[in-house]
């Protein structure tokens, strides 16, 4: 009787041995399936591409790492540690260049949003800056992002030589941020009186920030933010899943929800005869 009652105990044992192996083998192949790719991405779509990666996982059950910076940065990231799925820079002067240094594909190249540069002042605009040649007043204190490193920074530099106000406005540059977000933080941490950003930088921080349009015929281009399948990548067909829901209708009504501007059309309305994209090489008075 002792022998059969062991038996069975061992029968059971081993059959508890066997689910739980079926289970642990179901846990892994589950843990096995979560994807992640990785993006490096200019912050000027950080909060938007931050809940876009969320609802993509959400749908998916694919991660998106995100990593942000200065789009310059980013990049040079990407080519020294040859890792990443995803560049998306801040605008298209970086997607140049990473196309042409073989870091991405060019074929996958898609229009996310498109940027229009303003000035972002502070809430209530205390200094009373309304215009680009205000920012050359004695006593106003103004910031940029790095223009070696950072997209904003870039087209900054490119109104300020295209009016003519260079030699005006520079003496009043008093930092030069890393990147985007951390150029934005300048007004709302009321470290400057107003900087040369993205007009979206309001719609960020509304409560702490307010905008300040340029003239149309103040701005000689307008950015857009590309996405592209990077030449590093080791799942091709996730990466391509992503920018495809970026340019989605699902994803458009994120970035619509943060109040980028998803149509070349509507970003025409703040400058008509903008050139929209293409590539600007720093001056050389601009360069540290």
């Amino acid at each position: 009787m002792n022998k059969k009652f062991i038996l069975v105990g061992l029968i059971a044992i081993a059959a508890i041995a066997i689910i739980a192996g079926c289970i642990g083998s179901e846990n892994k192949a589950g843990e096995e399936k979560q994807k992640t790719i990785m993006a490096f991405c200019g912050s000027a779509s950080k909060p938007a591409m931050e809940d876009a990666a969320k609802t993509f996982q959400e749908k998916t059950g694919i991660k998106v790492e995100l990593n942000f910076g200065g789009s310059g940065n980013m990049l040079s990231q990407m080519k020294m540690s040859k890792q990443g799925d995803l560049y998306i820079p801040g605008s298209p002067d970086y997607m140049v260049i990473s196309e042409r240094d073989g870091v991405v594909y060019p074929e996958t190249v898609k229009k996310i949003a498109y940027l229009v540069p303003a000035i972002d002042v502070q809430k209530g605009n205390p200094k009373n800056i309304r215009s680009l040649d205000d920012l050359a007043r004695e006593g106003i204190s103004v910031g940029i992002c790095a223009p070696e490193s950072c997209c904003v920074g870039l087209y900054a530099v490119e109104i300020l030589e295209y009016n003519n106000l260079t030699g005006k406005v520079k003496p009043n540059i008093v930092t030069h941020a890393e990147s985007c977000s951390k150029t934005a933080a300048l007004v709302v941490m009321d470290k400057v009186d107003a900087i040369i950003g993205w007009r979206v930088f309001s719609k960020w921080t509304p409560d702490d920030t307010d905008v300040v349009y340029l003239k149309p015929d103040q701005l000689p281009r307008i950015a857009y933010i590309p996405a592209a399948i990077s030449t590093y990548t080791k799942d091709r067909e996730s990466a391509q899943k992503f920018i495809d829901f970026l340019a989605s209708e699902d994803g458009q009504e994120i970035f619509a929800k943060w109040e980028y501007i998803a149509t070349e059309e509507e970003a025409r309305k703040y400058a008509p005869k903008a050139q929209i994209g293409g590539e600007y090489e720093l001056p050389g008075n601009w360069k540290v």
